[in-house]
């Protein structure tokens, strides 16, 4: 038992050996991944994902291709995107060696590069941000992979009718961010993200608003529940830094006085950074900018609430030591909260008079993210894919893997959704690995972003190390399956039904060309008879492009076959009815052979009875 300020922390046998930073950073880098949403880029990496949403703008005239899909859904949601890429460049530019020593920076500049081209795309013109693709609603009630979604998938902007100046903001923090991480290394790109960071911001700071109000759909999912003073500072703050121009900081400064608690109290202190709200982030940047005391009390008193208490009052803990803010995503806010801890811990450094606060500060920055890959009661990691017991079942379609739209089926996950954070356990250290138990296994690119760079400060302190040979994926599950059943029969006939199934899952797709083989054995019939031109096929019910008569397989054998085309049929791994396709194939007999027809010889027969069964011994050809 450890305690800190007075919290028990339990740590089992399972977890004696430590966390391993580096592995964890690794595949919370491969989860980005999993989220790109559009044409891939070289070296992709996941062999359970294809390219996605491919016509995303079509409709209203732009290209939206690309970016990140939001979380377990399909739904774009720039607001929080934009948010995950400021984090994720400031833990490049924060922590850049931990990346580098572990050869892990090129795919932590390749997702943010990613993702940055979007939020460049979707700029479109200078007051004119396109700040959500696909519908709520609509995408909701699809359960299903992202390459065969069947849903329309509107877009939603703002422009200078209706602003948003908190998605504005947040979009240039991003783009400035991003320029500062490719400014030595490409700075054609630096310059024209930047170039785009300050339109945008000049669009936030003129035409003022709030994002959600105009784009109504994201209300319901992502509203701007602090408004949009805090990306403007946070905004300016970014552009400072990457201009050096003191206007920014100026604006950031004199914008920082409106930033207040709903009860008008002062400073908020008793929530934490998030996707919407930049003020705690503000704290700790301002104090690491400008060296002024005046921003240092304002993060010290959010962080003392956070750790040891601030006037008698701190945050509630669980009582494995887990700092439990909201039951939605609570490691989600525990390693935003970590991140900033550990920044300001490190500037907190260079005052002696402040080593004990930047001691407890960093404590408690590891001590949330231990929590998470294993220094819990239950000795659980709470990252997919690493450590004692992680989630097996996150609430996500495209790792699901279901050919159905059903979140039940198949009822184990299909696919291994390495490096996810998911949303976590409740105030008492409970927590339901349980696909719909969406508040607990949720996963989100929100929920990684400063986790990761949590992971990467950590790095700098205590080491890690990746795995060799990873990702090593193999499928596991069959992608195609038919089913059989014998639909009547007399003594020159044979009526087979045949079911296909699209479960194609490396990656779901829909072929263009598609053929099932059922095989028959003739050689039970005499030579002098055997002419397979008597063997009429006809179709009594037909959802095949075409059905053909008998071919010839393997002469010498006597061995033949009909061919089920399904080639231009739209079979998709997206619903029952979707994913299915029967023939119901009659086999007319001459007379003559009546004496000598023994189906059960035929290679494709084994196994039929009057019910549906699977029948591997149909032969798909993709």
């Amino acid at each position: 038992m450890v305690l800190l300020n007075g919290i028990g922390f339990t740590h089992p046998e399972a977890y004696a050996a430590g966390p391993n930073y580096g592995e964890v950073l690794q595949k919370s880098l491969y989860f980005y991944e999993a989220q790109m949403a559009g044409p891939l880029p070289e070296g992709y990496r996941i062999p359970w994902r294809g390219p996605a949403a491919l016509n995303d703008g079509a409709a209203e005239g732009v290209d939206l291709t690309g970016g990140f899909f939001d979380a377990g859904d399909h739904v774009k949601f720039a607001f929080p995107m934009s948010y995950t890429t400021t984090v994720l460049a400031w833990s490049l530019l924060l922590s850049e060696n931990s990346y580098r020593s572990l050869d892990q920076d090129v795919y932590a500049k390749r997702n943010l590069r990613y993702v940055a081209d979007w939020i460049m795309k979707a700029h479109t013109a200078p007051f004119e941000f396109w700040g959500q693709v696909g519908n709520g609603g609509l995408d909701h009630a699809y359960w299903g992979p992202p390459e065969v979604m069947p849903m329309a998938r509107p877009a939603y902007k703002i422009d200078r009718s209706c602003p948003g100046s908190d998605l504005a903001g947040e979009a240039a923090a991003a783009l400035a961010a991003t320029s500062l991480v490719f400014a030595k290394e490409d700075p054609g790109y630096a310059a024209k993200a930047l170039q785009e960071a300050r339109e945008l911001y000049e669009f936030a700071d003129t035409y003022r608003g709030v994002y959600s109000d105009c784009i109504r759909d994201a209300a319901s999912y992502y509203r701007s529940w602090s408004g949009y003073q805090d990306e403007l500072v946070w905004g300016a703050l970014w552009l400072y830094q990457a201009t050096g121009e003191a206007g920014y900081l100026q604006k950031a400064e004199a914008g920082y006085e409106a930033i207040q608690s709903s009860d008008g109290s002062g400073k908020p202190y008793k929530w934490t950074m998030s996707w919407d709200d930049k003020s705690y982030a503000a704290y700790v940047l301002l104090s690491r900018l400008t060296q002024n005391p005046r921003y240092e009390v304002d993060a010290e008193r959010w962080l003392d609430y956070w750790t040891q208490g601030y006037q008698g009052q701190r945050i509630t803990y669980s009582p494995g030591g887990l700092a439990w803010l909201d039951s939605w995503g609570s490691l989600r806010y525990a390693a935003n909260t970590a991140f900033l801890a550990l920044i300001y811990a490190d500037h907190l450094e260079q005052n002696p008079g402040k080593a004990g606060k930047a001691r407890i500060y960093h404590e408690f920055g590891k001590r949330q993210i231990d929590y998470a890959l294993g220094a819990n009661p239950s000795g659980r990691s709470y990252v997919v894919g690493y450590g004692t017991n992680p989630p097996k079942n996150p609430h996500h379609r495209a790792a699901h893997g279901s050919w159905t739209n059903s979140l039940q089926s198949p009822v184990e996950t299909r696919h291994t959704l390495y490096g996810a954070l998911v949303g976590g356990p409740d105030r008492n250290d409970q927590y339901s690995d349980q696909r719909d138990q969406y508040v607990y296994t949720e996963v989100a690119t929100d929920y990684n972003a400063a986790f990761t760079g949590a992971l990467a400060l950590l790095i700098q302190d205590y080491g890690g190390s990746t795995v060799a040979n990873f990702p090593n994926h193999q499928k596991t599950t069959q992608e195609w399956s038919v089913e059989t059943k014998v639909n009547s029969r007399g003594q020159d006939y044979l009526e087979i039904a045949a079911r296909i199934e699209n479960r194609t899952a490396y990656p779901p797709r829909q072929p263009k060309k598609l053929r099932v083989h059922y095989i028959l054995d003739l050689s039970e019939i005499p030579a002098e008879l055997r002419d397979p031109g008597q063997v009429k096929i006809t179709t009594a019910y037909s959802q095949a492009t075409a059905v053909s008569q008998l071919k010839v397989f393997d002469a010498a054998r006597a061995l033949y076959l009909v061919e089920l085309d399904f080639s231009g049929q739209k079979i998709i791994p997206a619903g029952q009815s979707e994913s299915r396709r029967e023939v119901q194939f009659r086999f007319s007999y001459p007379a003559g052979w009546k004496p000598f027809w023994n189906e059960k010889n035929d290679p494709s027969f084994a196994n039929m009875g009057n019910g549906w069964v699977s029948n591997p011994h149909l032969p798909v050809h993709e």
